[in-house]
């Protein structure tokens, strides 16, 4: 059964640890998720963005394939399936689909506009026992044609979201989705720890998890990081491995072409990649 993200990121917040998020484009991507937090005793976030939505046929569509496989796969790790940066459109749409968490990422509106569809959405969300997440201030970089500049967030318009009720609380600290530019000039830590002191128990989430190096992810979390998301790095991992078994040949030895070999590769990195993730994050054995 699916769970709000608000208990297993309220734990982690009081852990010092983080639970990640990692997003799903099709079937072998939540197999693979949900079957490593399972082996690992790791709470989970299953990250949808609306683009993905799409291509997956829908979000009734992914709600019925992730609750089969909870069921199963026989998962009982606590599973929570959330909206990734949603329109305020979007955002309903999951939360009529039965998704059990919803991000309204109203960054790009005027502060006053963000905190009335923010406030609209508290209330709706906690009427039905769901998580909300909120954003403050562009995140950098480029996410299904969104493209922000790696802004950070102002500690008191955070204060101002954060107070509204939401669970948790995006907020740019010199962040960016996909692959970090060589001349990234890393996080503000200083920006963070501002926001913490503002937001006190509020989770705090990092977007753009991929290319943070290891030291700046624990010490994001020391800060009260308690969500970090993952994307672009199992992207990566699944397309390095399905490149070595095609160009290996193996797709042509004997049924190599079925998809369920060509893509075994690629699933067993994704694994990989998020057991990684979970590692760092301090999340194993905290179901």
């Amino acid at each position: 059964m699916l769970v709000s993200a608000k208990e297993m990121l309220t734990k982690a917040k009081a852990g010092k640890y983080a639970v990640g998020q990692f997003n799903i484009n099709n079937l072998e991507w939540t197999k693979a998720i949900l079957q490593t937090a399972q082996e690992l005793n790791s709470p989970v976030i299953l990250g949808v963005s609306e683009g993905a939505g799409k291509y997956m046929c829908g979000y009734t569509t992914i709600v019925g394939m992730v609750n089969g496989m909870i069921n199963e796969l026989g998962i009982t790790v606590p599973v929570a399936l959330h909206l990734d940066h949603g329109s305020y459109e979007g955002a309903m749409k999951c939360i009529e689909a039965g998704f059990s968490s919803v991000m309204f990422d109203g960054s790009h509106y005027p502060i006053e506009e963000n905190l009335a569809k923010t406030k609209e959405l508290v209330e709706i969300c906690n009427s039905k026992g769901l998580s909300l997440e909120a954003e403050v201030g562009a995140i950098g970089g480029e996410e299904d044609g969104v493209v922000g500049s790696g802004e950070v967030a102002d500690p008191e318009e955070c204060k101002m979201i954060a107070d509204l009720g939401v669970t948790m609380l995006a907020a740019g600290i010199g962040n960016i989705h996909g692959k970090y530019p060589a001349n990234w000039a890393g996080l503000s830590f200083e920006t963070l720890d501002g926001i913490q002191q503002l937001t006190g128990d509020m989770p705090l989430v990092l977007h753009g998890g991929t290319g943070i190096p290891a030291d700046m992810i624990k010490k994001a979390i020391s800060l009260g990081v308690s969500k970090i998301n993952v994307n672009t790095e199992c992207q990566l991992a699944f397309a390095e491995a399905t490149r070595k078994y095609i160009e290996a040949g193996k797709d042509l030895e004997g049924k190599g072409f079925d998809p369920r070999k060509l893509l075994a590769d690629g699933t067993a990195a994704i694994k990989a990649t998020v057991k990684e993730k979970m590692e760092l994050f301090g999340s194993v054995d905290k179901a």
